[in-house]
């Protein structure tokens, strides 16, 4: 079984992830070292709250340059995601720039922010982590920032406007919705992850 390790970024949704995992039988370890992070076979990058907040946790544990450096598949959710980018408006601050892209306040047309609940995927990808997934396939979204679609965008969402719900460039990819959240879709995702080969 391939060593997963989730990055400790002190989130509230650790646990959730953690356990989301343990549902398909694999056992995550839990850190912030830099070598458990590294020796790991996949990393999932965790995160809810501020990306300035976020990005000043992984600065204080010394793990930016870490994470830049991965050659093995990492996943972000949510905020994890967001951080894969070059820069996010929310506080205006530079994130891994892992994917090109940016993050932006959402344009969702009059529509209540946050974008709190379950909406369905379009414009989905051949890409290994969407392997199963269809436009009738419903998660759980929480967020009023989000990442433009763009050529890197694996699936997209509509909210007012459309935005990446899924983005991946060579080992990297993100997630937008909770797939710890989602149920038996969401629970794809993470087995879709578990099985990528680069």
């Amino acid at each position: 079984m391939s060593k997963l390790v989730i990055v400790d970024t002190g989130c509230a949704n650790i646990s959730s992830v953690y356990f989301a995992f343990k549902r398909l039988g694999v056992e995550a370890s839990i850190s912030r070292e830099a070598g458990v992070i590294k020796a790991a076979d996949k990393v999932l990058l965790p995160g809810v709250g501020t990306a300035h907040n976020a990005m000043a946790k992984l600065q204080q544990a010394e793990l930016v340059h870490t994470l830049q450096s991965l050659q093995q598949p990492l996943l972000g959710i949510c905020l994890g995601m967001q951080m894969l980018t070059s820069h996010s408006m929310e506080g205006d601050v530079p994130c891994l720039n892992l994917i090109p892209g940016e993050v932006l306040p959402m344009q969702s047309a009059g529509l209540r922010l946050p974008h709190m609940g379950w909406n369905t995927l379009h414009s989905i990808s051949d890409h290994p982590l969407m392997q199963g997934f269809t436009g009738r396939d419903y998660l759980y979204f929480v967020h009023s920032f989000a990442v433009a679609p763009s050529s890197y965008s694996l699936a997209q969402c509509h909210y007012g406007s459309d935005f990446a719900a899924v983005i991946g460039k060579d080992n990297v990819a993100g997630a937008q919705f909770h797939p710890e959240r989602s149920g038996k879709t969401g629970a794809r995702l993470l087995q879709n992850f578990l099985e990528w080969q680069l």
